[in-house]
């Protein structure tokens, strides 16, 4: 129980510090993107729903956009994503994001590899050309072990509640997790750059996986006054990604 209770506290004066940061960020017109990507089950929806808990419904917006229709098809790729972009004084988190064509796309075969190839390269440019109009933009990548993805997995079926988490490819997700780990481990490469890195979550603990996360985008995002009341995140658990980490243990294999 006490370990829940500090939980609960750390959280609460977390979130605190998040509507601090809105307040500011609304009152200076700064334009925050949090990218929130993983394996399935990994717990991007927990993680968002507790940055978002307390903050201003008109002030931000999470978004999960469902499988792109007909016309967008035909679009260019990024155009879909780019009507979500957050204006001034806006906080937007993506639950999954353009990286869907890094990662399930080429492994579930809804792209090709040439799509999939000018993907890896664009998306780079891309990015830099949101953050050189003033977006601030953080990209996650919220890591989880085989084993612990198995269970969460078994745990939906089993749990009412969850019922609207289970989906047909959570089968898959272990089946092919061999091919995701080549394609994150590509999209991890290819696209981390120096304004817009990767940053690594590992979340088999979620609780541990959510302090640590809220605590990286106060120091990330917060102005100063806010985010020096906050503690560093672990290095453990939250970490910049870098070659290193796909051979020495760091990321799940």
């Amino acid at each position: 129980m006490a370990k829940d209770e500090d939980y609960t506290r750390e959280l609460e004066k977390l979130q605190e510090a998040l509507v601090r940061f809105q307040e500011a960020a609304i009152t200076s017109g700064e334009k925050c993107l949090v990218i929130f990507e993983g394996r399935d089950a990994a717990g991007k929806d927990g993680a968002i729903k507790r940055i978002t808990e307390h903050l201003s419904v008109r002030n931000t917006r999470a978004i999960a956009l469902p499988k792109p229709n007909d016309r967008e098809r035909t679009q260019w790729y990024f155009q879909r994503y780019v009507r979500h972009l957050p204006a001034a004084g806006e906080f937007v988190l993506f639950n999954r994001s353009w990286y869907n064509r890094g990662g399930v796309e080429p492994v579930m075969g809804f792209c090709t590899p040439d799509e999939h190839e000018a993907f890896l390269r664009d998306a780079p440019t891309f990015e830099a050309m949101l953050i050189g109009s003033g977006l601030k933009i953080v990209k996650l990548w919220l890591d989880i072990s085989r084993e612990e993805q198995a269970e969460r997995l078994k745990a939906r079926k089993s749990d009412p509640l969850k019922a609207l988490k289970v989906s047909a490819l959570d089968g898959i997700a272990q089946q092919k997790w061999d091919d995701y780990t080549e394609a994150r481990d590509q999209m991890l490469r290819r696209t981390h750059t120096r304004d817009a890195p990767w940053i690594v979550v590992r979340t088999d603990h979620k609780k541990k996986a959510r302090l640590n996360t809220i605590r990286y985008l106060l120091k990330e995002l917060a102005p100063k006054s806010v985010a020096k009341g906050v503690e560093k995140p672990d290095p453990k658990i939250v970490f910049e990604f870098e070659t290193d980490a796909l051979t020495d243990g760091r990321l799940e294999r």
